[in-house]
Order: C-alpha cells, then sequence, then structure tokens
C-alpha cells in the first residue's frame, strides 16, 4: 500500500509534528509528509525544513479575512494532492472545503465536548480541568467542521488527574496519550477503517 500523503498545519513548537516523523522513520506509521504549513516562523517550521520537508509560513495578518487565508492554505494543500491534512497545534481557522470534508484531523488536550472550543488550547486547557476538580482528563482526536473542536470524534484515550498535578504535570500525560492515539488515528485512516454516520464515528 502507497504511504499516506500526509500535510501538517502547525502554529508553534512542533512537538507533534516531531512525534508524527519520529513514528514514520519507527516503520510504526505508513505516511510521508509533504508539506508543513505554519502561521509563525516558530521551532515547529524548523523542524520541517530541518527534515527536508517542503515548508510554507502562511501568517493570518497577512490576509483580510478568514475566506482569504483559507484559500492561501488550500493553494499549497492542493498543489501537492494530499490524502490528509493534520493540524498540530494550528491556532487559526480556516474554512471546510466539501473536498476536504473528513480529511481534516485535530487533536485536542482535552475529552471533548468539555474544555474545548475558541480560547482552550495549550496550557489553559489544563488550567480549566485543574480548576473544575475533574478525576481525569485526557485526549480527542476528531475531524474537523465548521466550529472549533466540535467535528466528529475518532478516537479518545483518558489520563487520571492527579492531587499534586500541576498544568505542566498534567499536560506532559496528556501530550504522552496524544503521542499513542493521533497515530493510531492516521493509520485507521489510511486503512480506510473510519465510517462517519452524522456525528459519530464507526471504526470497522
Amino acid at each position: 500500500m502507497e504511504p499516506l500523503g500526509v500535510a501538517v498545519l502547525l502554529s508553534g513548537s512542533g512537538r507533534t509534528l516531531e512525534n508524527v516523523l519520529k513514528q514514520i522513520v519507527a516503520g510504526e506509521l505508513a505516511a510521508r509528509v509533504e508539506l508543513v504549513i505554519s502561521t509563525r516562523e516558530r521551532r515547529g517550521a524548523e523542524i520541517a525544513r530541518a527534515a527536508g520537508i517542503p515548508t510554507i509560513v502562511l501568517t493570518r495578518s497577512a490576509f483580510p479575512s478568514e475566506a482569504e487565508f483559507s484559500r492561501a492554505v488550500y493553494a499549497e494543500l492542493e498543489a501537492r494532492q494530499v490524502d490528509l491534512v493534520l493540524l498540530a497545534g494550528f491556532l487559526r481557522k480556516i474554512e471546510i472545503r466539501p473536498a476536504y470534508h473528513n480529511r481534516i484531523m485535530n487533536i485536542h488536550p482535552s475529552l471533548l465536548p468539555l474544555f474545548g472550543g475558541l480560547g482552550h488550547y495549550g496550557e489553559r486547557v489544563h488550567q480549566a480541568v485543574l480548576a473544575s476538580g475533574m478525576k481525569v482528563s485526557g485526549c480527542t482526536v476528531h475531524f474537523v467542521d465548521e466550529h472549533y473542536d466540535a467535528g466528529p470524534i475518532i478516537l479518545q484515550t483518558c489520563v487520571p488527574v492527579l492531587d499534586d498535578d500541576t498544568p505542566d504535570t498534567l499536560g506532559a500525560r496528556v501530550f504522552a496519550a496524544e503521542c499513542r492515539l493521533y497515530p493510531e488515528a492516521v493509520r485507521l485512516f489510511a486503512a480506510g477503517r473510519l465510517v462517519v454516520e452524522g456525528r459519530r464515528v464507526r471504526v470497522v
């Protein structure tokens, strides 16, 4: 089977991109990263260039509207005809074109629909979980739709919230779970095992 052609969209440190590349090198993920788009000139873009991946920086402020920004993103994606788009700490919204319906994934560091939506990202999520008194947290892989963190859920996994947790310690535990869960979702997509039925995703 041909490796899955993947594009990764990010805004920050590139930790998720690093994990994807590590999985590919180890032979755990039959994919190739064809393109990285970053909204900022940050470590994530540096990692992509160091790996020899075509890397584009598209600053949202350079575009007059979300529609114009989206057009620029899709122009890069379509030039490479990627099979799947992975959001990896991508902090800008794009329009979802029909051809990309259920072909864009995101991973979020909570058990959605809890602690999701606009403004809930990174350490802010873990702070909110701790403030809530929740005994478990986790991460969610979902298909992306027109709303923040609201698309059909593909996979979820839980981690415990410990009494002495800080946002950093909880975040590290959640990220370790993300490193396992996101590649698994990509493998299921590549194998054609994800069936979307309304708001639900069945693994067949």
